[in-house]
């Protein structure tokens, strides 16, 4: 790849003014990637903080190491992403309606995320936390939560007939959340 970046700031910058490459070490501040082609990008070890990346196309996109703060990412298809070395972190971040679908993404921390219908079909999220995030309508369905944390977690609906949960952590004030296919009251 002919454009490489290493340690370099990028501020207030639309994706017109980001050229395809990799990226190592650098930080994202107030960056408009909304709509984007990332197509190919390679991002290791990178910062973005308070970007927009909402509804980018992310086909062969890498994301390794790469930390995401008080971003807007809604409809993102990360499941279209390079998977190779694939991990990233998200915090205080909109991921609504985005897919994480048939993802290995162990111990993946989301943290004070509001996720509305993500999608996490077949998705390994073995010792993933969610603290503090809002699942609302999130899919689970034939997925490794195997450790997961979801103490802090609210209005998520897990299957346990559906998914493999051995040893994942929950409240008891959120055991609602995983009898709701039930149809029990709960007082």
């Amino acid at each position: 790849m002919s454009n490489y970046q290493v340690s370099k700031q990028f501020k207030n910058l639309d994706i017109s003014a980001l050229p395809m490459g990799e990226y190592e070490d650098c930080v994202f501040t107030s960056c408009i990637f909304s709509d984007a082609d990332l197509s190919d990008y390679i991002f290791a070890d990178c910062n973005f903080v308070q970007c927009d990346l909402s509804n980018a196309k992310l086909n062969g996109c890498a994301f390794r190491d790469v930390q995401f703060k008080d971003c807007k990412m809604m409809g993102l298809h990360f499941d279209e992403c390079n998977t190779f070395s694939l991990s990233f972190s998200f915090h205080t971040c909109v991921l609504d309606y985005s897919s994480f679908y048939k993802l290995k993404i162990k111990k993946t921390a989301f943290k004070n995320c509001r996720m509305t219908e993500v999608d996490f079909t077949e998705t390994n999220l073995n010792e993933a936390s969610f603290d503090n995030s809002d699942l609302s309508g999130t899919i689970f369905m034939q997925s490794n939560l195997e450790k997961a944390d979801f103490r802090a977690a609210i209005n998520f609906s897990i299957d346990p007939q559906q998914n493999f949960i051995r040893k994942a952590r929950f409240l008891s004030t959120g055991l609602a959340g995983l009898l709701h296919n039930y149809q029990i009251v709960i007082e």
